[in-house]
Parts: structure tokens; C-alpha cells; sequence
């Protein structure tokens, strides 16, 4: 399928959600009202605490509120909220979208955004790897995004192979369009069992978690931009919409320049998983890129603010595969660079991962080491015979910090940290 329109495009939902049955309306009403409490208690947007409410008054309510909508999931270890946003942004093209745009991803989380739908025609809902299967067997999704998997939280998420075999499984026969990664073995494998698959030549820097075939454990192969099995016929796809440099090339052979304001190879590769997500909905490619472009930041990713009289660009890296793509998006060396990172519950608290990371690509630059496990970082820093210094708070590495521009790289509690104290200095 290479961009056939969804039956009914044009049409707005058969039912708006007003006509859900009492039980649900109540939920709804519960789900704002907690939401609302909580925001004004300063304890953040409320999101997760009134989904938790709604689901426990409707325990079918995500199934309900999606059943008015045309639904995208998108998932994946690495880029999920990105590609959430760049793909409700293209589905804007054709009519009003609803979606968890700051991260929520969990069922609670989910039904709290699709609870605020209004008049909304399309829901695109990022979703946490571990519940895929599920809510795309209440969402009833028209397309879902894989878009990959590499190791991440441990000492909370299942080995990558058990999560693509949880996958492969949870979405065998689907009638949804798949939209996947070729370029990821593990995911490859996951959507096979789908029938219908877009497939995307997206990339993959970070290979260390497929070495070895996720179907009949032979020994992967990697010759160029192609990848096989040595012991079975497992392989690449055939794709049908390829990131090509800083160009896409669409189905018909046409290329496309992905002329966008978010930085970056892996966000060229998210512009291309959405404009193929666009296609499966009628979405024209020239208007979906349009207003792609005009995103420019992502729940504050990408974000140059200003400290203290400096400026600082906020990067969010959460595991060994974001780190690495994040290193090739800083300016070169000699540019400081913040290192920030923290190990709890939202993070995962095994800090092993560092271990993964080639921090050697940050040799030649002044290096700051923050956040809650400040000490663990700076060892694995010292055993990589990387020069830095550590410091308590962010005032005082901008303090200790060479003129210039700051780079800061922080993983999800720590970069939600940083923010907050940016923007407590800023009021």
C-alpha cells in the first residue's frame, strides 16, 4: 500500500463523543476535573492521574473515545514523540487531529488525550513499546509506526527480542497498515507477520542489539546499506520510501528535499516515516512536508533558551541509540557540552547503559557532567580518558562554562529537570 486513501477521507467522525453512553461521560468529566486538580496543585499536567481515574469508572474508555476517530500509533524505542508530532502535524492537512503531543504514552496517558478529541478526525498517539499490542487492539488504529528497538530501561523492559516477539505476535493479521522500519532487523521481523506493510528506509546508526537473526538466530550480515542472515533467507524488505542523504525519495521514484527546522539524520528519517504515515490517509506529500517544516521544536527537544546570559540547546538522549544519534547533531568541537543525567523510576534505574555509549566522540570539547548520577557518568567519562569537571547544579557549570554556545544532552528526568530550572530563572 503506497498511499491509498482511507475509505471515508472527507468525512468527519460518524459520532462525535457526545454520544458516548453515560458510564463513559462521567469518566470524561472525571479524567478533566482530576487533570485540572492537579495542575493547579503544581503536580503537572494530570494527564496519567486522570486517565488512571477514567479507566477505573470505564474500563473500555480508550476503546470508546477511539472508536470516533481515524487512529495512527506510532512506537519505538527512539523518536516516538517526534514522529507524533510530525505526523499529526501532516494529518492537519486534512482535518482537526488529536494527540498525547507531550509523551503521555501509556493507556492512562492515552485515554487522557483522546478524552479532549472535541471535533478531531484523526487521533495520532504515541505509544510505550511494552503496550503496543494493546492499545492497538482497543484503538483499532488505521496505521501504526514501528519505527525501532534497541535496549533501553533495563531493568524495566524486556530483552529486545522478547519485545519484538511481543510485537510480532500482538500484531499478527492486523488489518491496520503497517508503516515500519526496513533498515531494523528486529522490527522487520515484528512486522512480517502484518499484512499490509509500508516499508521505510529510514536508517540505523545504532546496530549492537541485531547482530544475531531474530528468526532463526543465525549471524546478520551487513554488507553496505543491505543486512541478511547467513543461515536463513530473513533479509531487507523491498522499501518504497527511502531517506537518501538529505532527500526522500517517494514510491513513484520522485525526490523530495527535506527542508525541515528540526536537526539532524534521525529526524529526516522521522519526516519520512511520516510523510509515507501521510500517503496511507491521501495526505499529498508536498503538503505534508509543508507542515512538517514548521515544527521547530518537540516538547521542548531542540530548544536554544537562554541562562544566565548564555544561550543552551536542550537535547533529550534516553539510551545508548539516542546518544549516539544526539552526538552528530552538536555543533564540532571545541563546543562545551553539558552531560546530565539522572536514574529514576522514568529514566530506569540501571545505569549499565552508560557503559554503551562511545563517548570518545566528544574527545577535543570541554565536557560538564550534572544531574543525579553525576559520579556514575564521570567514571564511565574518566575510563574513556575524557577530560571534564562536575558540578552540583547547572549554575555552576554555566559558570565554569568558555564562551560560546552550550550544548546540553540529558536523559528524560534530567532534561524535564534542566527545563524547569530554566524557565524558574526566566519568570
Amino acid at each position: 500500500m503506497t498511499g491509498t486513501p482511507v475509505p471515508g477521507q472527507g468525512a468527519g467522525p460518524a459520532r462525535g463523543p457526545e454520544a458516548l453512553p453515560p458510564r463513559a461521560k462521567l469518566a470524561v468529566t472525571a479524567s478533566r476535573v482530576t487533570a485540572a486538580i492537579s495542575r493547579r496543585a503544581g503536580k503537572g499536567s494530570g494527564s496519567v492521574i486522570g486517565g488512571k481515574i477514567a479507566l477505573r469508572i470505564a474500563p473500555d474508555l480508550l476503546a470508546q473515545l477511539a472508536d470516533h476517530l481515524q487512529v495512527v500509533l506510532v512506537s519505538g524505542t527512539n523518536g516516538k514523540t517526534t514522529t507524533t508530532r510530525l505526523v499529526a502535524e501532516a494529518l492537519r492537512a486534512a482535518g482537526p487531529v488529536v494527540s498525547n503531543a507531550l509523551g503521555a504514552n501509556m493507556p492512562a496517558g492515552i485515554t487522557s488525550a483522546l478524552a479532549g478529541a472535541g471535533d478531531a478526525r484523526f487521533g495520532v498517539i504515541e505509544v510505550d513499546e511494552k503496550y503496543l499490542s494493546g492499545v492497538a487492539r482497543d484503538a483499532d488504529p488505521i496505521a501504526i509506526v514501528l519505527l525501532n528497538l534497541s535496549r533501553d530501561q533495563l531493568d524495566r523492559a524486556a530483552e529486545t527480542r522478547m519485545l519484538a516477539e511481543k510485537w510480532r505476535e500482538g500484531l499478527r493479521g492486523t488489518e491496520a497498515v503497517l508503516v515500519a522500519n526496513a533498515d531494523d532487523p528486529l522490527v522487520v521481523w515484528a512486522a512480517s507477520s502484518a499484512k499490509d506493510v509500508v516499508w521505510v528506509a529510514a536508517g540505523q546508526m545504532w546496530q549492537e542489539d541485531s547482530w544475531s537473526c531474530p528468526s532463526c538466530g543465525g549471524v546478520m550480515h551487513r554488507p553496505g546499506d543491505d543486512w541478511y542472515c547467513s543461515d536463513c533467507d530473513f533479509r531487507r524488505p523491498q522499501v518504497t520510501w527511502s531517506l537518501v542523504g538529505e532527500e526522500m525519495v517517494d514510491p513513484d521514484g520522485q525526490v523530495w528535499p527535506l527542508d525541515l527546522q528540526l536537526p539532524g539524520r534521525a529526524n529526516r528519517a522521522n519526516a519520512t516515516t511520516a510523510a509515507a504515515v501521510a500517503s496511507v490517509f491521501g495526505v499529498d506529500t508536498a503538503s505534508a512536508l509543508a507542515r512538517m517544516k514548521n515544527v521547530t521544536a518537540v516538547a521542548g527537544r531542540y530548544d536554544v533558551v537562554s541562562y544566565r546570559g548564555r544561550n543552551l540547546r536542550l537535547l533529550l538522549a534516553k539510551n545508548p541509540a539516542g546518544w549516539l544519534e544526539t552526538f552528530s547533531l552538536i555543533d564540532p568541537a571545541p563546543a562545551p557540552v553539558f552531560l546530565s543525567v539522572n536514574a529514576l523510576d522514568a529514566d530506569g534505574k540501571d545505569t549499565s547503559w552508560l557503559w554503551d555509549v562511545d563517548f570518545t566522540r566528544l574527545a577535543g570539547r570541554p565536557l560538564f557532567v550534572l544531574g543525579q548520577r553525576r559520579l556514575d557518568l564521570a567514571v564511565r567519562l574518566d575510563v574513556a580518558g575524557l577530560e571534564f569537571s562536575v558540578h552540583d547544579d547547572l549554575a555552576g557549570a554555566v559558570a565554569a562554562c568558555p564562551p560560546g554556545q552550550i550544548e546540553v544532552i540529558a536523559n528524560y528526568t534530567a532534561f524535564q529537570q534542566l527545563r524547569r530550572t530554566i524557565k524558574e530563572a526566566q519568570a
